[in-house]
């Protein structure tokens, strides 16, 4: 069967703009043009489409979705199989925080007493989902999984202090690594502070401490383009700024 853009849109749930500027960027072209202009989208098409629908529901970017289709190395049901995998997690992680509302509910009608360790533990159970799917294969591939668990462990064990300290932590490290950026110096005193700021960041993810697992750590940020994306989105070359920082830090 074949479709308009208008019958497209319709049928999929998106705006006759979204799919034409699918088309603008190359994510989606129609299958042909039509003797009347018309962009006409087919069975493929159609199947693509909602291919790109499930990794923007997952929160992959434009480009990246467009990286992945366009790869000699895609395939359709691999995909479709990963897409299962995310979306059940995704399942688990919005369970666990409706859990932690109406345990709250519970506990402010007083039907309840609700641990201050509790009112944190949905929130913490989905950092470890949000980070093991976006990142999960490769930092299993460098560091293995007992790792894993033990930083996933200490995640769920810390106190609220410990959450609020952690997040002020990062903000803290890209405020100073805009700074030491500025002056151009990695082994600068700004850039060796921002280097120690994430050593003690990354200590309260780690079972333990290496400067060389932390060097290795701050190579991935520059070999990794969604490392590099992260740290790079307010000025390009900070990622690298970073890790050469570390490496001074860590003396390797």
């Amino acid at each position: 069967m074949e479709y308009t853009v208008q019958k497209l849109a319709q049928l999929a749930g998106v705006s006759t703009r979204t799919l034409r500027y699918y088309d603008v960027i190359g994510i989606l072209k129609p299958a042909r043009i039509n003797s009347s202009g018309y962009r006409i989208y087919g069975q493929q098409e159609v199947d693509r489409l909602q291919q790109i629908l499930f990794y923007r529901e997952l929160e992959v970017s434009l480009e990246e979705i467009r990286e992945i289709l366009t790869s000699p190395q895609f395939d359709a049901e691999s995909a479709l199989r990963k897409h299962r995998d995310n979306l059940l997690a995704k399942r688990q992680q919005l369970d666990a925080l409706l859990a932690n509302i109406d345990l709250t509910l519970a506990s402010r009608e007083g039907n309840l007493t609700m641990s201050d360790k509790q009112k944190f533990e949905g929130f913490k159970q989905k950092l470890i989902d949000d980070n093991d799917r976006k990142y999960g294969a490769e930092i299993r591939a460098k560091y293995g999984e007992d790792q894993i668990a033990k930083a996933n462990q200490k995640i769920k064990g810390m106190t609220e202090q410990q959450y609020d300290e952690v997040e002020q932590l990062a903000a803290k490290i890209h405020a100073t690594l805009a700074e030491a950026f500025a002056t151009g110096n990695p082994a600068g005193e700004l850039a060796q502070t921002a280097a120690d700021l994430h050593r003690q960041w990354l200590t309260f993810y780690w079972d333990s401490y290496s400067k060389e697992a932390h060097a290795g750590v701050a190579q991935m940020y520059v070999d990794d383009e969604r490392f590099t994306a992260y740290y790079d989105k307010d000025q390009p070359g900070v990622a690298q700024f970073l890790r050469d920082a570390v490496l001074i830090y860590t003396g390797t």
